[in-house]
């Protein structure tokens, strides 16, 4: 008997030394995370911006038994994208407190994608598309004030003076913009509506990189604190933004006034962020597993700077994020100073 406990406990000792790290329960750096406090319930509607006479399609991910108001996600999806993708991230951020509006921009979504043979792909990719995407976020801030003061399931349940807007690769992009990036074209500044005081923190996920420009200057306005992701694999499938250059945002930005921070994952790819299948279908078991740590992380982030949670921002800038994530990628930070 006592040889057969000795091996039961050999067995369950090589399990939890196996067991991956997100799992662990060490007290030290444990940020609880994965508890979702809250019932998820959406809408999906078609705002439309008379101004441009444009539709704006969104679906809205909030907790339904939320009882005061809670902060604001908008979400910017990447190119060939709608509103109906990323809803892992939309349910988990409504799940624990947050209302997430995901939308969709017309000429750069599904359809464009579908159209490619046609050209609709380029055509997604030129500026008037790219700026009816940042307006089209703009918009968003004031049509969910309208929603936030009128009678509905929205009614007083949204803190707009707390808002974090998050994207995906051209998503990425507009986030970025939306948060302060300076565009230039042929050498001269473009002039893009930049102040939105609201706009507290930003996420963007395989953040394109811009050519023949200087990056201090083009990143030098963003004061708002980032997390930034990205994969050892994420090359662009349309673009020119190779895996390696996805970190140069978060390198060129000074963490002066705001904290950064840069998530890499080990063998990740571009479409690990969006939900879809892994473009190296060898890597599609372990998408699971990125995206775990982008719930986790992505939500102790907002907690931290949507709701001024210092544990969460302990846990991320302190290392128990990083003991979390383990072998599966590399974290940094640089903190303001």
């Amino acid at each position: 008997m006592k040889l057969q406990r000795l091996l039961i406990f050999l067995v369950c000792a090589a399990f939890i030394a196996s067991t991956p790290a997100i799992f662990a329960e060490d007290k030290a750096f444990t940020y609880n995370v994965t508890k979702a406090e809250h019932e998820v319930a959406t809408l999906r509607m078609v705002w439309h911006d008379k101004t441009r006479d444009r539709d704006v399609p969104v679906k809205i991910y909030y907790p339904k038994d939320a009882t005061g108001p809670v902060p604001l996600i908008i979400f910017s999806h990447g190119l060939g994208g709608s509103r109906d993708g990323y809803s892992y991230l939309g349910n988990e951020w409504a799940s624990h407190g947050y209302v997430s509006a995901h939308i969709q921009h017309l000429g750069s979504d599904t359809a464009a994608l579908k159209n490619m043979m046609n050209g609709g792909l380029q055509e997604a990719m030129k500026p008037y598309a790219a700026s009816n995407g940042i307006v089209d976020v703009y918009y968003g801030f004031a049509a969910l004030d309208h929603m936030n003061s009128e009678p509905g399931p929205l009614h007083d349940k949204i803190d707009t003076n707390r808002i974090g807007v998050a994207g995906h690769s051209y998503g990425a992009w507009t986030t970025l913009v939306v948060g302060g990036e300076v565009i230039i074209k042929d050498g001269v500044r473009v002039n893009v509506q930049h102040h939105e005081p609201r706009i507290k923190a930003l996420i963007p996920m395989s953040a394109p990189v811009p050519e023949k420009v200087s990056l201090d200057e083009v990143f030098s306005k963003i004061t708002l604190p980032c997390f930034h992701m990205t994969g050892t694999l994420d090359d662009s499938p349309i673009a020119d933004t190779k895996a390696a250059d996805r970190r140069l945002p978060y390198d060129h930005m000074t963490a002066k006034v705001a904290d950064e921070y840069l998530l890499t994952f080990k063998g990740g790819d571009h479409m690990v962020f969006s939900g879809r299948f892994s473009q190296t279908s060898s890597r599609t078991a372990h998408d699971a597993i990125f995206q775990k740590y982008i719930m986790q992380g992505s939500t102790a982030f907002w907690d931290a700077y949507l709701k001024g949670d210092q544990s969460a921002k302990t846990w991320l800038a302190g290392g128990g994020f990083k003991k979390a994530l383990d072998s599966e990628g590399t974290f940094e930070e640089k903190l303001a100073k």
